[in-house]
């Protein structure tokens, strides 16, 4: 006897599939391993920071990067580094937050390097301020470049790793989003990104694609940098008061989010799915 229930997602399945066979892509694999697909890698906000971290390590994985930032020149520096070290990478202009522009960001990539089967969503803004000081735009920014960002993004490459029944969506959140004080709008991004990451880890894994978060805590990098300097202290005595507070006694590195990227990008994370991993030397609740 067939219930509702069971009849129900019958049907919603078969109209995945149909979703799926309706692609027109050239990108055809079926039980496709990370040894028999093209690897090819997005990383968004990667000029700098964690996402140069992240896209270097990943190269060193052996894909093909692509470093899409808002300002293609801005990605010179790192797509240069990844060049000289014998690896292949691309730069992108991109702006995340808008339709069109990821779109015509995907096709070039997939174009110029091969269908992308790996995307970490890095690029982010800050806009801090205490709520009866922040503005609407302060908020709808943080907003558009978080979550708007990632969902188009996200939309538009999962059509390649559907395809290719074998992909990989790395979600950059933050400690912030268990609350910050002058955070209002970047916690409250930084937290729907956890709960976009496990509701796509299940619309996606039984297409062999996985989706997991990292929330690091205080790393060094230029936006932790500027925090200090609008704070009105040196970055010196900000990262040695933050370090006191931490179980390890340092701070962050991007090269410790990237590591954690790599994991994930691996056929060997494969069971691991719809996770929030907090990379902050300790500790987080």
């Amino acid at each position: 006897m067939v219930t509702t229930s069971g009849a129900v997602a019958a049907i919603s399945e078969a109209n995945d599939f149909r979703e799926l066979n309706s692609f027109n892509l050239s990108f055809q694999l079926t039980g496709a391993t990370m040894t028999t697909l093209q690897k090819t890698a997005v990383v968004t906000g990667s000029a700098r920071g964690i996402g140069a971290a992240v896209a270097k390590r990943l190269s060193n994985d052996g894909f093909s990067v692509a470093i899409l930032d808002l300002d293609e020149a801005a990605c010179k520096v790192v797509v240069d580094e990844i060049k000289s070290a014998g690896g292949e990478a691309l730069p992108v202009a991109v702006d995340v937050s808008d339709e069109q522009s990821v779109e015509q960001a995907v096709a070039h990539v997939a174009e110029a390097l091969g269908p992308p089967t790996v995307l970490v969503n890095n690029a982010g803004i800050t806009r801090d301020n205490l709520i009866f000081k922040m503005s609407v735009n302060d908020w709808d920014a943080v907003m558009n470049v978080h979550l708007r960002g990632s969902f188009l993004m996200s939309r538009a490459t999962q059509r390649f790793m559907t395809e290719a029944k074998w992909g990989r969506i790395v979600n950059l959140s933050s400690t912030s989003a268990l609350g910050n004080r002058g955070q209002t709008n970047y916690s409250a991004a930084k937290a729907g990104l956890q709960g976009f990451t496990k509701t796509l880890a299940i619309e996606l894994g039984k297409f062999g694609v996985t989706v997991n978060a990292i929330a690091p805590g205080f790393i060094e990098t230029e936006m932790t940098a500027a925090t200090a300097a609008r704070m009105g202290i040196s970055f010196e005595d900000f990262k040695a008061g933050a370090a006191k507070q931490i179980p390890v006694a340092r701070v962050g590195q991007p090269d410790d989010i990237a590591a954690m990227v790599s994991f994930f990008a691996r056929e060997e994370s494969s069971f691991v799915s719809g996770q929030v991993i907090y990379v902050a030397g300790g500790p987080t609740d």
